[in-house]
This record gives structure tokens, C-alpha cells and sequence, in this order.
């Protein structure tokens, strides 16, 4: 009688066990996904998809190369999440730092990854076409680099006039960009931080949202103990009084704008 009752008890938590397996994650990437489950959500109103461009390059002695592709990640599942209809594809870490030889740019620095324009601007487009004929309609670019912003409206543009007589369309968001760089800027001299400490590369800007989404990738006992920063380590502002509070005013900042400027695009759709 034990055994059998041991036995009814094992079947149990193994059915049971199965089923928490077998339920679908809660989670706005894609790569978390089956496809069965992309093509589920895409049938019941999941139809834009967010492409996070990053990149991988040197953001001085304290910031990790990978800064642009975490931070463009955490902030499109924020975004998603926001919107509640969409997904978010893979980072793109590959993209146009310069000229490999003679270096030029981040390309100077170790550990720096560079790719040409041309090849940015087709994977790009390919990507587009491949969530397109997966049914999804609207496809939006975050661009979290400065660098290649321009390449971007390029790319959806020629995507958009391909697109003419389709309901697909591709949106080149300048607002996410335009919110972490300008806006989040200004919010920092509204709080007393100067234009030179604030910088335009891996100043206190960029540490800031970098404590608030991912301190793991800063190195703050070596930031601390610094003197001021300059160009020869890769720096182009001065750090030092970065904060994750301030990251978080930042990060308020660019998933609300963001949010806001893509409900308005699709709604154009």
C-alpha cells in the first residue's frame, strides 16, 4: 500500500513538474521564446518588434566594452514591457567603429569591434525583412550609438519605400537617442554637473545610466580613486560623481519618451 501510495505521489509532482516546465516565460525577448510561442503572440497583437543596435567598443579605463549592448538591451525590455505589445529582438554588438587599419576612432583601443557600413546597413535591413515576413509590421530601431544614427534613418527609409504598399513599416527612433543623450543632459545641469564632467562619451552621463542598469559593468573602486579623466584613456567627460540615482532619472526619462514617440509611430501605421 506504501509503495502504490509512493508511487501516485511521484507521478504527481512529475506531471506537476511538467507542467510548470512547459508554460510559456513571461519575457519580451525573443530569444527567450519558442517559435511557436513568437508566432502565437504575433497572432494576438504582438506586432512590433524593437531591434536594439549597440556596439562594442572602449568607453574608457572604467566602463566595460560591452556598455552600449547591455544598456540598449535593458532598455528595450523596459520599453516593451511599457507597451505591452511588443518583442525585442537580439542586440546588435557589431556595428561601424572606424577604420581597422590605420585605426581610427574607438578602433584605437583594445577589445574594440568594427565592421563596415555597407555590412551594417544589410544586416540591418535583413533583419527588418525577416520579422516582416513573420507577420510582424512595425519594426523599430534603437540606435544606443551616436556613430551611426544617420545610417539608420538610411536604412529605413529605403525599407519604407519598399515597403510602399504594404502595411510593414520601419522606424528609425531618433527619440530614444535624442532622450538619453539631450534631454538626460540637460536634467544633469539642472542638477549642477558641467558640460565637461557630463561629456559626450563615457563621462558622467554615460556612468550614471550605466550604475542604474548594470553597475557590475563599471568599475567604481578604480573611478573613485582616479584624477580627472582625459581623451588619451578614451574619456571625453569626467565621471567621478556618477550615480545610479542619477542613472534612474535618466532611465525614467528615455523608456517614457521612447514609449510615447513609438505608440505614436505605430498609431501613424
Amino acid at each position: 500500500m506504501m509503495t502504490k501510495r509512493l508511487l501516485l505521489l511521484l507521478v504527481a509532482l512529475f506531471v506537476g513538474n511538467s507542467h510548470t516546465f512547459a508554460q510559456e516565460p513571461k519575457t519580451v525577448f525573443l530569444e527567450q521564446l519558442t517559435w511557436t510561442e513568437v508566432r502565437d503572440r504575433v497572432r494576438s497583437g504582438t506586432t512590433t518588434i524593437i531591434i536594439p543596435i549597440g556596439g562594442t567598443e572602449q568607453s574608457g579605463p572604467y566602463l566595460a566594452l560591452g556598455k552600449h549592448n547591455v544598456r540598449v538591451k535593458a532598455l528595450s525590455g523596459k520599453i516593451a514591457a511599457t507597451l505591452g505589445n511588443a518583442l525585442v529582438a537580439a542586440v546588435l554588438a557589431y556595428v561601424p567603429e572606424g577604420n581597422v587599419n590605420p585605426p581610427t576612432s574607438h578602433m584605437r583601443f583594445p577589445g574594440t569591434i568594427t565592421i563596415p557600413n555597407d555590412t551594417f546597413e544589410k544586416i540591418l535591413e535583413s533583419a527588418a525583412r525577416s520579422f516582416t515576413q513573420h507577420g510582424f509590421r512595425d519594426v523599430v530601431f534603437l540606435g544606443d550609438h551616436g556613430g551611426y544614427q544617420k545610417q539608420i534613418k538610411t536604412v529605413a527609409d529605403r525599407l519604407n519605400r519598399e515597403w510602399a504598399k504594404t502595411p510593414a513599416r520601419a522606424h528609425a527612433l531618433a527619440a530614444y537617442y535624442q532622450a538619453s543623450q539631450i534631454e538626460f543632459a540637460q536634467i544633469l545641469r539642472h542638477k549642477g554637473f558641467s558640460d565637461e564632467e557630463i561629456g559626450i562619451h563615457a563621462g558622467v552621463l554615460d556612468t550614471s545610466l550605466m550604475l542604474a542598469l548594470d553597475p557590475d559593468m563599471v568599475r567604481t573602486d578604480a573611478l573613485r580613486s582616479a584624477g580627472k579623466i582625459s581623451p588619451a584613456e578614451g574619456v571625453y567627460g569626467d565621471p567621478r560623481r556618477a550615480s545610479a540615482e542619477l542613472g534612474q532619472a535618466g532611465v525614467d526619462l528615455i523608456v517614457a519618451r521612447t514609449v510615447e514617440a513609438i505608440r505614436k509611430e505605430v498609431a501613424r501605421n
